[in-house]
């Protein structure tokens, strides 16, 4: 990988240019990257201690929590610190390390969203056969074949890009190392990576989209049904939230990995990465869990036993 790259780092944008610009964005993206640490530890404290959320559905957002903490802590933390120092410099073997772990986590949240809406189908238009289907088996089986196939998925990526050599300029046009953006700053013939990348995104990412939207359609012709309004309301502002966010993580991520190799302005790369970087990992404990009445009562329950006289 060293003897065919004559790189021998990278030089990452900062988020802007104004100093003070850099420092507010810097801020807020600092502070939603410390709420969405809290709001995942939240949950996977909570859904650890309570019994009561020992099921299927808490086993995959406990699952996806810790996927979210890692997944905004590949990129957040050194972005912000490079754009308060200054220092954009980032090694090859670091840039190739940043690569894999945002490829191999956005995998992984996409997969585990593909079992989330599953398993929301099977509880709502299946419901006596819940317990058998989404035993504690499957779930474990689905959670390790997600990581490994994410594995091998970010594996064969970031080796294919890192084979190339990249001998002319070598400044990143994003805030983190992203494989299009070095595709395009390489000196050699990208074709068959771009070929490999098309057709691997559109294989994994299309199949999962396809599949949330055919267990959502299930799910919202069985809750058309419900006798009671109020159940059928509650039910559609679980699920529309959810498909929102799906769809952001999806659309922007398809955006920035399959557009034609053309040059466009760092300002609209930024935005768009931060859409699938750092939008559903902050958005995702809120809509998924910090909304759902049983998450409330067992952080209740938690905070009762910590601070049993009640006084903080």
């Amino acid at each position: 990988m060293a003897n065919a790259s004559q790189v021998t780092e990278f030089l990452l944008e900062g988020f802007a240019e104004v100093w003070e610009l850099r420092l507010l964005l810097s801020t807020l993206f600092l502070l939603m990257y410390l709420a969405t640490l809290l709001g995942n530890l939240i949950i996977l404290t909570v859904t650890t201690l309570d019994q009561n959320l020992h099921t299927p559905m808490y086993f995959f957002l406990r699952s996806l929590s810790i996927v979210d903490m890692g997944y905004i802590s590949v990129t957040i933390p050194n972005a912000c610190a490079n754009s308060l120092t200054g220092n954009r410099a980032i090694s090859v073997a670091g840039c190739a390390m940043q690569i894999f772990l945002v490829i191999f986590c956005a995998c992984v949240e996409l997969l585990l969203l593909t079992i989330m809406a599953h398993d929301r189908y099977v509880a709502i238009c299946q419901p006596l056969h819940y317990p058998v289907i989404m035993n504690h088996q499957y779930c474990v089986q689905t959670t390790l074949a997600s990581l490994l196939g994410a594995l091998v998925y970010a594996a064969m990526h970031t080796g294919n890009t890192f084979w190339l050599s990249f001998c002319q300029s070598n400044v990143v046009p994003q805030f983190f190392c992203d494989m299009p953006s070095l595709l395009r700053l390489s000196c050699s013939d990208t074709f068959n990576n771009k070929l490999i990348l098309f057709v691997s995104s559109i294989g994994v990412s299309g199949s999962c989209f396809i599949f949330i939207g055919m267990s959502y359609i299930h799910i919202f012709s069985t809750v058309l049904k419900f006798p009671v309004k109020e159940e059928r309301g509650k039910a559609f502002s679980t699920c529309v939230p959810h498909i929102l966010v799906v769809t952001v993580f999806l659309g922007s991520g398809a955006y920035v990995y399959l557009r034609p190799s053309v040059i466009s302005k760092v300002g609209q790369n930024m935005v768009l990465s931060v859409l699938y970087s750092i939008i559903p990992p902050f958005l995702n404990p809120i809509v998924y869990s910090l909304r759902n009445k049983q998450i409330k009562q067992a952080v209740g329950k938690v905070i009762s036993r910590t601070f049993p006289s009640g006084k903080l």
